[in-house]
């Protein structure tokens, strides 16, 4: 008896995947700053590895430009985290507490964010101007770097600025109300 390898064993009950629709509606300008900057990266990357081990003589500088590139994409794609509110919470707790402490949770979180985000802002700023030192393997600056850090938390705390307003008027957040933000992730 011959076995027809397009079709699956009789009486194996295998999941079937379906590609998820990819929903590009909340894309912003900004993105592509996040999204050329891993691109590079990972061209850099790749010319590192062929340099080294296929041609056997690495280019010097790749590594310090992939170094500083990750840092670049690390920060920016924080503070699109940020914007889209996925960063990482723990949501245990909030599902023994009535709505209503929920809801000051929520802007208490808000704040201490956009303190922490300014503060930070702040601090990298501090270090960019103190910074006197160049790169090693190209003639720019490092203070470059830690000023596109400070840049970034400037943005992450804009964008807490902006999701804070937007939790203080509609009174509702994933953390709020898990189960009305969760329809979409379910459909």
């Amino acid at each position: 008896m011959a076995v027809d390898e397009r079709e699956p064993a009789k009486g194996l009950d295998l999941p079937v995947f379906e590609d998820e629709e990819i929903d590009l509606s909340d894309l912003r300008w900004e993105d592509s700053i996040v999204f050329a900057a891993f691109w590079i990266l990972a061209v850099v990357v790749f010319l590192q590895f062929f340099t080294r081990y296929v041609l056997n003589d690495s280019l010097g500088w790749t590594e310090e430009i992939a170094r500083y590139l990750l840092i670049g994409v690390t920060f920016a794609g924080a503070a699109l985290a940020v914007r889209k509110q996925s960063h990482i919470a723990v949501e245990f707790l909030y599902r023994w507490v009535p709505r209503r402490g929920r809801v000051v949770a929520q802007a208490v979180i808000d704040v201490i964010a956009i303190i922490f985000y300014i503060a930070l802002a702040w601090f990298s700023a501090g270090i960019a101007m103190r910074t006197k030192s160049g790169m090693v393997s190209i003639d720019v600056p490092k203070s470059v770097i830690y000023w596109g850090v400070a840049a970034c938390f400037v943005a992450m705390a804009a964008y807490a600025v902006v999701v804070a307003w937007r939790h203080w008027k509609t009174q509702t957040s994933p953390l709020i109300d898990p189960e009305a933000h969760a329809a979409h992730i379910l459909d």
